[in-house]
C-alpha cells in the first residue's frame, strides 16, 4: 500500500546536481540531436531510392516533417515511402511534438522560478541589495531604485534583491521598475551564489528593523561572510548602534551608515559617491552641523561674496537665499547680485551663531570690498598720473 504522505517523485530529484530548468534544457539537447539525425537520414534516403537532388531532397523532407504536404514532391519507390512513413511520420514528427513540449513545460517552470524568486540570473555588473526593510520595504525599493537610476551612468543597471519577503512574487510596482528577487538569505552560500555576488559591482546590506539594535547581528553575520569572500571594499551596510559601526570597519567593510528610510538618498549616495554620505548623515544628526534660516536682508552683495563672508568669519556655509517671493534658491550664479529677505546657512549645531553675527559678518565684508576697490582707483590715478 502506498504511503499517502510520500512527496511525488520527480525529475528534480533524480538529477539532484542539477535545477529543474537544466534538466528540460539537456533533454531538448537530446531531442534536437535525434531529430537532425532522423531528416539527415531521411534526406540521404531520398538521394539514395528516389535519385533526387540534395535541394529536392531538401525540401521533400521538411515539407514532411511540417506536414504541409505540397504534393509537388513525393517518394514514389516502395522503400522510399517505406523510410518516410517509418523515419518522418512516425518518428521525426513525434520527436518534434515533444520537443515543443518540452520547450513549453521549460517556458511555464522557468516563469513560475522567476515569480517566486527562485531564478538563477547570469548577472554581472550588477547591484545586489540583502534583506528588506521590516515597514515599508516596496516603497522604500522602489524610491532606492528610481534613484539609483537617476544617477547618470546608471539608468539600465541591473538590481537584484535578496529576501525571503515576496514568496509569492515581488509587487506589479517592482517588477515594472526592472527589479528582480532571488528568494534567500543573505547567510546562505548558496543565496550568494545564485545571485553571483562575486561578480556585483555594489552590495547593499540592509537593517531588516531599523529600529531595533539586534539587526546589527544579522548584518554582522552577514558582513562576515561577504568579508570571507574578499568582497568588503563593494559593500554599504546599514548599522542601527553607532557603537557597533567599529566592528564592521575591521572587516573591511566600505561604508557604514545608519538606516533612514525616509530619505534614500543617503543609501544612494553612499554607494555611488563614497564619503559624501557623511554629509548628508550630519545633516539628520542636530547634534553636529544643520542647516539654520537666517532673517535678514540681502540686496547688494552677491552670492560669492556672501559664501567667502561667512567662512572668512567662521559662521558657516552658506547654502541657499530665500528671495522676495519666498522661493529658494539653490546654487545661484556667484557672480550674479542676491536679492533676498533670508538665508540659510549649513552652521554647527552648538554653537548657532545669532543673526547679529551674520549682519556684522557681511557689514564688514562690505568694508573690506569698499577698500579694495578704494585701493585699486588709487593705484589705476597714480598709474595714469606717471603716464
Amino acid at each position: 500500500m502506498l504511503n499517502k504522505d510520500r512527496r511525488a517523485v520527480t525529475a528534480e530529484h533524480h538529477f539532484t546536481h542539477l535545477p529543474m530548468s537544466g534538466v528540460i534544457r539537456q533533454r531538448l539537447k537530446r531531442l534536437m540531436l535525434i531529430l537532425v539525425g532522423l531528416v539527415a537520414f531521411h534526406l540521404v534516403a531520398m538521394m539514395v531510392f528516389e535519385k533526387l537532388s540534395f535541394l529536392d531532397a531538401f525540401w521533400l523532407t521538411f515539407t514532411t516533417l511540417a506536414t504541409v504536404g505540397y504534393g509537388d514532391l513525393s517518394p514514389t519507390t516502395a522503400m522510399g515511402r517505406l523510410i518516410t512513413v517509418a523515419v518522418m511520420y512516425i518518428l521525426a514528427i513525434t520527436v518534434l511534438t515533444l520537443i515543443v513540449s518540452d520547450y513549453i513545460e521549460y517556458r511555464f517552470y522557468r516563469r513560475e522560478r522567476i515569480i517566486t524568486g527562485r531564478w538563477r540570473y547570469n548577472m554581472k555588473n550588477h547591484i545586489v541589495i540583502i534583506n528588506t526593510p521590516m515597514h515599508g520595504g516596496s516603497a522604500y525599493f522602489l524610491r532606492l531604485s528610481s534613484q539609483i537610476r537617476a544617477v547618470p551612468g546608471y539608468e539600465t543597471i541591473p538590481i537584484q534583491i535578496v529576501t525571503q519577503h515576496y514568496p509569492e512574487g515581488l509587487p506589479t510596482e517592482l517588477r515594472d521598475a526592472g527589479l528582480v528577487h532571488y528568494h534567500g538569505s543573505g547567510n546562505d552560500p548558496q543565496a550568494l551564489r545564485a545571485v553571483n555576488v562575486i561578480d556585483a559591482r555594489y552590495i547593499i546590506v540592509l537593517a531588516p528593523d531599523e529600529a531595533d539594535p539586534d539587526s546589527d547581528s544579522v548584518t554582522f553575520s552577514i558582513a562576515s561572510r561577504l568579508s570571507d569572500l574578499q568582497l568588503g571594499h563593494r559593500v554599504t551596510l546599514e548599522c542601527v548602534r553607532d557603537e557597533d559601526r567599529p566592528r564592521y570597519r575591521d572587516l573591511g567593510i566600505r561604508t557604514v551608515i545608519r538606516p533612514v528610510r525616509t530619505y534614500p538618498e543617503i543609501m544612494v549616495r553612499a554607494v555611488i559617491s563614497p564619503g559624501s554620505e557623511k554629509v548628508l548623515e550630519d545633516l539628520f544628526n542636530y547634534q553636529q552641523d544643520h542647516p539654520h534660516r537666517y532673517e535678514l536682508p540681502l540686496d547688494d552683495l552677491n552670492w560669492a561674496d556672501i559664501v567667502s563672508a561667512l567662512i572668512r568669519h567662521g559662521i558657516g556655509t552658506a547654502l541657499a537665499y530665500i528671495d522676495e517671493n519666498d522661493d529658494v534658491v539653490c546654487h545661484p550664479d556667484p557672480n550674479q547680485e542676491v536679492e533676498g529677505k533670508a538665508l540659510i546657512v549649513l552652521v554647527k549645531s552648538s554653537e548657532t551663531p545669532p543673526v547679529e553675527e551674520l549682519i556684522d559678518a557681511l557689514d564688514r565684508y562690505r568694508a573690506f570690498l569698499e577698500r579694495w576697490h578704494n585701493l585699486h582707483a588709487a593705484s589705476d590715478g597714480d598709474t595714469a598720473k606717471s603716464e
